[in-house]
């Protein structure tokens, strides 16, 4: 099962959030795409409490995995109401909090080196939509642009923090789940055994 938050619209009162449900069973299967499960108002603990209440006890024993964002309440619904499943971190958010943790440490090193935010000419600045790239889909011209930003030994942390993201990225392209797995737990073991202090933004 997965779980989300949407915005549905945007008014002139604030954003309007609902909660969807999605059966990523056929993905799980190999089978076809997910499908729709349900779309409730809301984006809560306690709303995805009740649409879970509101199943069959059967449905809910046949949940195994739960897949969601980083939103604490939906892992505790779940834990809650689903005690035997097994909560994960869906790989979109996953990937983009690898991002985000990307242009922290940029940000960090740029100012930290410059004594300013990033500015156009500013090296780090520059390169801040390659380091989103997928390492397969650079040209020629970004991969020697990156090399001599990287040269600099001040944005090793970037550097660092660049490469786990793009393993990250690599582990969820690879049609092999085996293989997809195997790298992952390889990088969450070294990740696991401790990072550098000047890697702040891979210890949170």
């Amino acid at each position: 099962m997965g779980v989300d938050e949407h915005v549905w619209r945007h008014t002139r009162w604030g954003n309007r959030y609902v909660t969807v449900v999605i059966d990523l069973t056929p993905v799980a299967d190999g089978t076809g795409p997910a499908r729709l499960l349900d779309m409730v108002p809301g984006r809560s603990k306690q709303t995805f409490i009740t649409w879970l209440e509101a199943q069959t006890s059967a449905f809910r024993a046949a949940v195994e995995i739960v897949a969601m964002d980083g939103f604490t309440g939906y892992k505790t619904a779940a834990a809650e109401t689903l005690p035997e499943a097994t909560t994960v971190m869906d790989p979109f958010h996953v990937v983009t909090l690898a991002g985000q943790a990307v242009d922290k440490a940029r940000q960090r090193i740029q100012q930290d080196s410059l004594g300013h935010r990033g500015r156009k000419g500013d090296p780090l600045y520059g390169i801040r939509k390659v380091l989103k790239t997928g390492k397969d889909y650079l040209t020629q011209k970004q991969q020697t642009r990156l090399e001599n930003v990287f040269a600099n030994p001040d944005h090793q942390p970037v550097q660092a923090t660049y490469d786990i993201y793009q393993k990250i990225v690599a582990a969820y392209r690879n049609p092999n789940r085996k293989q997809a797995k195997k790298q992952l737990r390889q990088l969450v073991d070294s990740l696991s055994k401790g990072t550098p202090n000047t890697l702040k933004e891979l210890q949170t």
